[in-house]
């Protein structure tokens, strides 16, 4: 672990679990700083350099460091880049658009198969965040696992906590590029997994979290779904059906969500009663 001087950056922006920073002098280095979890951290980077070297498009990892309250990884900095969720906040008009590329690209995510002995599994995952969740009743967590468990086997990658904040772009040399970031949960399994994060995001926040967090409307994100799910799935897809499929997965992601607010969230977990329990 490598030790810095925190003054030597300048912080950009902040998410649940940490703050990004860029340094001032050197501007191929973006740092990323975890507010507690400290461990995390170090398993974020090892995820983060596997999925680098598979080819999956992601800012190449760095070097882990502390500031000696802090600990933190350093990137190498995509420059001038912007989120799915940005650009949608600043540039309403064009959300189909930026809904379908990253449709696309989450497509490809989801057909690149992964060596299964050099990341877990998303069941694997969800039991282990199960196992630890003080908030379920013992027969809440067997329904969990049983649904879990019936779910669809796939040996293809699944970002963890796939939302149109971590997907990125940026214009280089003439050509847009993609990048997805913020890999810590990153493992393999069914698609859908990773789909019921993106349709929480758009479809099952209140308004103020999703101005704040999303930097748009609930309307504007609701939009983002539509388009998304239609570039997806293809244009003869029944999403209604889909979307009845997709909400008991954002429900799962109660669970992960939980893990990282450390509180029960209702609002979430109400899309599991009728369906899971």
């Amino acid at each position: 672990m490598i030790n810095i001087d925190l003054n030597d950056y300048i912080r950009t922006g902040e998410g649940a679990n940490g703050a990004s920073y860029n340094h001032k002098q050197d501007p191929s280095i973006m740092l990323k700083l975890y507010f507690r979890n400290f461990e995390a951290a170090e398993l974020e980077l090892d995820v983060a350099r596997k999925v680098y070297e598979l080819g999956i498009p992601t800012p190449e990892p760095g070097d882990l460091v502390t500031d000696g309250k802090q600990v933190g990884i350093r990137f190498k900095r995509i420059d001038g880049k912007k989120s799915y969720a940005r650009a949608c906040g600043e540039d309403p008009e064009h959300t189909e658009d930026y809904a379908r590329e990253f449709a696309r690209m989450c497509k490809d995510l989801h057909a690149t198969h992964v060596p299964t002995d050099r990341f877990q599994s998303v069941k694997e995952r969800l039991y282990d965040m199960l196992e630890k969740n003080p908030d379920f009743t013992p027969e809440q967590k067997t329904k969990l696992r049983d649904f879990i468990a019936a779910a669809p086997e796939a040996d293809t990658a699944i970002h963890g906590d796939l939302q149109f904040g971590n997907g990125i772009f940026a214009i280089q040399d003439g050509v847009k590029k993609q990048y997805f970031i913020d890999l810590g949960d990153f493992c393999y399994g069914y698609y859908m997994f990773d789909l019921g994060m993106v349709y929480l995001c758009c479809c099952l926040n209140n308004e103020e979290w999703t101005r704040e967090v999303n930097h748009m409307s609930n309307a504007t994100a609701r939009r983002f779904w539509d388009a998304f799910a239609r570039e997806y799935f293809g244009p003869d897809a029944d999403l209604e059906q889909i979307e009845k499929e997709v909400r008991i997965y954002a429900g799962l992601k109660t669970i992960m969500v939980e893990r990282d607010t450390h509180c029960p969230m209702p609002q979430f977990r109400a899309m599991l009663e009728g369906t899971i329990y």
